[in-house]
């Protein structure tokens, strides 16, 4: 499913017209966004939840050369599927 069918589910399940589900779903996606990059965790009871994890640097091997080089560490996003979706979907 990409955005655009995403935005025609909400505004079919929810009743609302396309434009108002584009506005709701892009102000969802930003307000995680933002609460992410803050280092919050956003939990969505029964759907799962999203959290910052830092990855630290490591080292790895540039496949083509064999050559050692360092891998820098970063952030990054994780998702842990909640225990409805988990049931729903398994």
């Amino acid at each position: 499913m990409n955005k655009a069918q995403l935005i025609d589910a909400i505004a079919a399940k929810a009743g609302l017209t396309k434009a108002d589900a584009k506005k709701a779903l892009d102000a969802t996606v930003e307000a995680t966004t933002e609460a992410l990059k803050n280092g919050d965790r956003v939990a969505l009871v029964g759907f799962g939840s999203f959290s910052v994890s830092e990855r630290s640097s490591r080292t790895g091997r540039n496949p083509q050369t064999g050559k050692e080089i360092t891998i820098p560490a970063k952030k990054i996003v994780k998702f842990k599927p909640g225990a409805e979706l988990s049931d729903t979907v398994c």
